[in-house]
């Protein structure tokens, strides 16, 4: 996700760059509004695309023009992650909005220089985190300032005002021209301001920092104290640093756990106000600080975002569920019931029964590849086409079936299928005309209690665009039994053994005289049973039809 990050050196702002077209300017009703005297009323507009997230920024005839990378636009320009913006003078960035990420390393304190140079300190963070000495304490403010900011990891405020007010307190403590919580891409190639702070309220020139002192602590994972980096051979060459007065700096990176979060820098060119070690040490715990509050925001980010996606998995859960029939069906002599429980909140097995217009009962069962919300979607994609099908004139099962498979074979990826048993019950004739499409043999039980299985007369469906299937006939006599199940049955799993095709048999025979809705319940009471308080790692799904004894 990208965002556009910046500031008019009275506020910083942070806006979602989502699909969709923004007009940035000083007025309220602007989507982004930036009331700074250099900003006018209607100033420009960004759009992002729907297609390919592209972004562009157009101007909009601006008194003091919008400028991209420095340059001037007349015209609608495209701009990515990492690009500057500037409307007016004021200044902006499109940013990614998660942080960089790095391994921590261990480093002994460093110290370079020559006898001629002001000295360079770098320390391990662990080094910089030790208490501070005694002397620490003589700097202004520095107490109470801990303690303000550390009532900062209770307040809900939004993370840019946190930034901000950091900067506010660190400055009573740290004399700096400059200071600046910098964030870091995934990728370590970026750096982007996420907030500042100008002595005296600042300019309107562009942040400008050392690559080669920022890429120092990224790839090395430490603080760092200069006293002149002007005079520091390894950074005396480097124009990057532009500020030609700049006397002292002291940056440190903001770590959990290995993981730089960031960086809090500062800087100054007064010649009083030269960096040390213990001003260094005094950064670096302000930066802790910082960095728990940042991990607070990631939490509650994270916290939130579950909670979004499982009110949507509660939302589709109940939507599935209204999707199947819950009642059992009777007519002509026959009583049908489906059953699920599903292991997840959305699962990929479902049935179906209805009575068609011309007094025939109509029953599917399928078992969908895959688990949660892809087979739950395939799920629904599979019983609204047998749906819809169902309401055509001269209804046919063989052919129901070879459309709904060459629908989800054409508008589905590669191992999308499912397993299918699907029948049609004439109860004038007493005849069930069936198509197993590679499912689990259902079980025919006769009224002798002899076991017949109904065996597959081709693949899945949606497996491939070609399959062909067979129709199959069976009669009903009076007191059969058809049982239909998914695999979730067979296959659970008490954490040392699975139920099984012969205790799946035994449960059905011994209980083959109740109707099918006692059935299954005592089918799942059965099935609880065994496996007393171990995961179900499938969805259970079952389907009984029965004919009455005459």
């Amino acid at each position: 996700m990208l965002k556009l990050v910046g500031t008019d050196e009275e506020k910083f702002y942070s806006w979602v760059l989502s699909p969709g077209s923004y007009r940035v300017g000083r007025k309220s009703e602007c989507d982004f509004c930036v009331p700074h005297r250099t900003v006018s009323r209607n100033h420009a507009v960004i759009n992002v695309s729907d297609d390919d997230g592209g972004i562009t920024v157009e101007d909009l005839g601006s008194h003091n023009g919008t400028f991209v990378n420095s340059k001037r636009i007349s015209k609608k320009t495209e701009v990515k992650s990492g690009t500057s913006i500037m409307f007016g003078s004021t200044e902006f960035k499109i940013v990614k909005s998660e942080k960089g990420a790095g391994a921590s390393a261990s480093l002994p304190k460093t110290i370079l220089g020559n006898e001629n140079l002001q000295e360079s300190v770098f320390l391990s963070l662990d080094e910089a985190l030790k208490p501070l000495p005694d002397k620490a304490s003589e700097l202004p403010n520095l107490i109470p300032t801990f303690f303000e900011m550390a009532k900062m990891l209770n307040l809900t405020e939004p993370q840019e005002v946190m930034l901000e007010k950091s900067l506010q307190m660190i400055s009573r403590v740290i004399p700096a021209e400059r200071l600046a919580v910098l964030f870091i891409s995934d990728d370590n190639q970026e750096i982007y301001t996420a907030a500042s702070k100008r002595e005296g309220g600042g300019s309107s020139e562009e942040f400008h920092l050392s690559r080669t002192i920022v890429g120092d602590i990224i790839s090395n994972k430490r603080a760092i104290v200069l006293g002149n980096p002007e005079e520091d051979p390894r950074f005396a060459t480097q124009k990057s640093i532009i500020m030609s007065d700049m006397k002292s700096v002291v940056a440190v990176p903001m770590f959990d756990s290995g993981r730089i979060l960031g960086i809090l820098y500062a800087d100054t060119s007064n010649p009083a106000h030269r960096y040390n070690d213990e001003h260094m040490r005094v950064m670096a715990t302000f930066g802790n600080i910082i960095a728990s509050r940042l991990l607070n925001y990631e939490l509650l980010d994270e916290r939130q975002a579950k909670e979004v996606i499982e009110s949507e998995l509660r939302r589709a859960s109940n939507i599935q569920k209204t999707l199947l029939v819950t009642e059992s069906l009777k007519t002509s002599g026959y009583e049908i019931f489906g059953y699920q429980e599903q292991s997840r909140q959305v699962g990929g097995d479902l049935y179906d029964y209805k009575l068609l217009p011309d007094g025939k009962l109509l029953f599917l069962l399928a078992d969908v590849s895959g688990k949660g919300l892809g087979a739950a979607l395939l799920m629904s994609n599979i019983l609204a086409s047998f749906r819809i099908l169902y309401e055509m004139d001269n209804f046919d099962l063989l052919k129901a079936v070879e459309s709904a498979s060459l629908q989800l074979c054409r508008f589905s990826s590669p191992g999308d299928f499912a397993t299918l048993f699907t029948g049609l019950i004439d109860p004038e004739k007493n005849l069930l005309h069936f198509v197993n499409a590679g499912h689990n043999p259902p079980l025919l039980v006769r009224g002798d209690k002899s076991i017949e299985e109904l065996q597959p007369s081709g693949t899945m469906i949606g497996a491939f665009d070609f399959s062909t299937w067979e129709r199959q006939t069976v009669e009903m006599n009076p007191g059969d039994l058809v049982y239909i199940y998914t695999d979730g049955i067979t296959e659970a799993d008490n954490g040392k053994e699975q139920l099984g095709e012969e205790r799946m048999e035994e449960i059905l025979l011994n209980n083959y005289d109740r109707p099918p809705v006692e059935l299954t319940e005592i089918f799942m009471d059965q099935i609880n049973r065994f496996m007393g308080d171990a995961p179900r790692s499938d969805d259970i799904t079952m389907m009984i039809l029965k004919r009455d004894k005459e």
